[in-house]
């Protein structure tokens, strides 16, 4: 499982998602999908955006979690 800390992310530099959305200019529905751990796929240029603005490493957003019930 993939985990999206976006939430936690932003509450540590106490920024809103709609201040991310403004300086990344990525829109404010695609910020909330990832906020809420709702998005089912997330493009490379979206990510680097967030990284760069947040000045953070893409494991600071993003956390594997493996599935204790998956077959290998």
């Amino acid at each position: 499982m993939i985990k999206v800390n976006l939430s936690r992310k932003l509450g540590e530099l106490r920024w809103s998602q709609a201040m991310l959305a403004r300086v990344t200019g990525i829109r404010p529905t695609t910020i909330s999908e990832l906020y809420n751990e709702m998005a089912e796929r997330v493009s490379f240029d979206h990510l680097n955006k967030i990284c760069k603005a947040l000045d953070c490493d893409l494991h600071d957003i993003l956390e594997y979690i493996p599935d204790e019930n998956a077959n290998p």
